[in-house]
């Protein structure tokens, strides 16, 4: 089956990742459907090639009518790449319990009710390829932004399960784990940061560390999204892919100084980073 044959669906298309993963699978040959809540975000996407769909992850009607729609036209969805995500950062303390819920309606539930959406049709076909957007965040963590990283941490476990249920039916589920990509997602997290953070107990910590989040968003030493989109690229045309692939700034030390110090060495390094 060559690209040309295949139906991606990418969620989280609006910008950053999700929009340069877009690209690249369009630049590909592939036959792409895109997604985001801002369809009118990805009227530059529309314009190359790409199918805008409305969906919101956490809305069961949109993520079923979007399925069928695709489904409907091209007979089979056979690429998907969870991408649509965000990072709801403050003290764990701090956050409202119904914010905690909706970061894992998003990160976790949203992109597993996807998931069971797309397996019948995948198994049907014996080919499928399952892509989600992890973090370097799933392997390490940082002071304030817990939830997120609970989020994270469950998708890697999740997806692991995944891989070994769908394997007998000729279906590849793929990790990405991306580090410090620039897109907007750092100064959303940094401003969310300080506004949950404000009065009190955790302020004057969570402040400095929002300020220096927004700085480094803001600064050159960043992967571009495109990086990440080509290692998708990657990751979907090779016949045995990797269960996973850590890329972009930071990921790769980070995730191996994580794997190999004790956890009071981990933690005393990202303290002094923070």
């Amino acid at each position: 089956m060559s690209n040309n044959d295949k139906t991606a669906l990418i969620t989280g298309a609006s910008s950053g990742i999700g929009k340069a993963t877009a690209k690249a699978l369009l630049d590909a040959g592939f036959t792409v459907y895109v997604a985001a809540r801002r369809v009118e975000k990805m009227n530059d996407l529309q314009a190359l090639g790409a199918f805008p769909l409305k969906m919101d992850v956490t809305d069961e009607i949109s993520l079923v009518t979007g399925v069928q729609t695709i489904l409907d036209r091209e007979g089979s969805i056979d690429i998907l790449v969870n991408n649509a995500g965000y990072g709801s950062y403050g003290a764990i303390e701090d956050v409202p319990m119904q914010e905690a819920q909706r970061q894992f309606d998003v990160n976790i539930f949203g992109l597993a009710r996807l998931i069971q959406l797309v397996l019948p049709g995948m198994r049907e076909n014996h080919y499928g390829k399952i892509v989600n957007i992890s973090s370097m965040g799933g392997k390490i963590y940082t002071p304030f932004g817990g939830w997120y990283h609970a989020t994270k941490h469950a998708l890697e476990g999740l997806s692991d399960a995944l891989r070994l249920e769908t394997k007998p039916f000729g279906i590849d589920v793929v990790i990405i784990e991306p580090g410090g990509i620039k897109t907007s997602w750092g100064q959303i997290a940094a401003d969310n940061l300080k506004k949950t953070a404000a009065g009190g107990a955790y302020a004057e910590a969570a402040i400095e560390t929002a300020e220096g989040m927004a700085e480094r968003y803001a600064s050159d030493q960043l992967s571009p999204p495109s990086l990440v989109a080509n290692t998708i690229l990657k990751a979907v045309t090779a016949r045995r892919p990797k269960t996973r692939y850590a890329v972009g700034f930071g990921a790769k030390p980070s995730i191996f100084l994580r794997k190999i110090l004790p956890d009071r060495w981990f933690d005393a390094i990202i303290g002094s980073m923070m």
